[in-house]
C-alpha cells in the first residue's frame, strides 16, 4: 500500500504550510491583516498535523521518494515590499494548493478504505485548507494593483 506515502507528503505539508505562515506574518508584520491572520492559520496546520497523528501512527509516513517532483518547501525568509508581499502571498499560494490536492488524494483513499476516522479529520481540515487558498487569492487580488502599478 502506497498510502504511506501521501500521509508522508501531508503531514509534512502541513508543517511547511504552518512555518510559511509565520514567516509570512513576521516579514510583513506592518501589515495587520497578514500578521494576525497568518499566525491564525499557521495554527490551524498545527492542529491539522496534530490531528493526523493517529493516522501516521496506523499507516505509516514514508518519506517522500521524489523530491524533485513531490516536495513543498518552507518559506525561509520574507521579501520587502509590496512587490516581496505579492511574491510571497503566491509562493504561499502554492504550497497551500499542494497540501490542498494532497487532502483530495488521501480523502479518495480514505473512501476506499472506508476509514471513518481519517474521513472525519479530511471533513475538518480540508474545508480549512480551502478557506486558506480562498483568503490567499483575495489578499492577492488586493496587493496585486498596489505592488504592480503603484512606483515604490
Amino acid at each position: 500500500m502506497n498510502l504511506a506515502s501521501y500521509i508522508g507528503l501531508l503531514h509534512a505539508g502541513e508543517d511547511v504550510l504552518a512555518r510559511s505562515f509565520r514567516q509570512l506574518a513576521e516579514g510583513h508584520g506592518d501589515e495587520p491583516d497578514v500578521y494576525h491572520l497568518c499566525h491564525t492559520l499557521a495554527k490551524q496546520c498545527d492542529e491539522h498535523g496534530r490531528r493526523l497523528g493517529p493516522v501516521v501512527e496506523r499507516y505509516g509516513e514514508t518519506p517522500d521518494a521524489e523530491p524533485e517532483r513531490f516536495h513543498a518547501d518552507a518559506m525561509s525568509e520574507s521579501r520587502s515590499g509590496p512587490l516581496g508581499l505579492l511574491r510571497d502571498l503566491q509562493d504561499l499560494h502554492a504550497l497551500v494548493g499542494f497540501v490542498d490536492t494532497t487532502w483530495t488524494v488521501v480523502k479518495q483513499a480514505a473512501l476506499a478504505l472506508r476509514d471513518e476516522e481519517l474521513l472525519a479529520i479530511i471533513d475538518d481540515c480540508e474545508p480549512q485548507t480551502k478557506l486558506q487558498q480562498d483568503w490567499l487569492s483575495t489578499r492577492l487580488k488586493q496587493a496585486a494593483p498596489q505592488a504592480l502599478l503603484v512606483a515604490s
